[in-house]
C-alpha cells in the first residue's frame, strides 16, 4: 500500500512557477508508475504527466508540453511536478497518484491506484 501526500499548490501569477512535491509512504514507491493529475471546477479529471517506475519514461498532455516537467526520486520516495508559464487555465486541483508498474503509460484514472488528497494551483490573470 502506498499513502500520498502532495504539497506546493498556492497562488501565482500568469507567467510564474510552482513546484508541486508529492510524498510517498512504503517501500514498494520505486514499483510504481507514478501521475500527476488535476480537476478543474465543472471539468473532469485529467492526466498531466506521468513517469514510469525507474524515471526513464514520461509523458505529458499536450496542454503542459514544454512547460511542465515530472521527476522522482526513488531514495527519497518523492515525486515532484515543475510548472513553468503557468497559464490562468493550469488552475485546479492537482492530483498525485500510483498505478502498478505494468500499466501502459500514461494510464487513465481508473488504472490509478492510489490517490493524495489534491493541492490547489491558482493561476490569476
Amino acid at each position: 500500500q502506498v499513502q500520498l501526500v502532495e504539497s506546493g499548490g498556492g497562488v501565482v501569477q500568469a507567467g510564474g512557477s510552482l513546484r508541486l512535491s508529492c510524498a510517498a509512504s512504503g517501500r514498494t514507491f520505486s514499483r510504481y508508475t507514478m501521475g500527476w493529475f488535476r480537476q478543474a471546477p465543472g471539468k473532469e479529471r485529467e492526466i498531466v504527466a506521468a513517469i514510469s517506475n525507474g524515471g526513464g519514461r514520461t509523458y505529458y498532455a499536450d496542454s503542459v508540453k514544454g512547460r511542465f516537467t515530472i521527476s522522482r526520486d526513488n531514495a527519497k520516495i518523492t515525486v515532484d511536478l515543475q510548472m513553468n508559464s503557468l497559464k490562468p487555465e493550469d488552475t485546479a486541483v492537482y492530483y498525485c497518484a500510483a498505478t502498478a508498474p505494468f500499466t501502459v503509460m500514461p494510464g487513465s484514472l481508473d488504472d490509478y491506484d492510489y490517490w493524495g488528497q489534491g493541492t490547489q494551483v491558482t493561476v490569476s490573470s
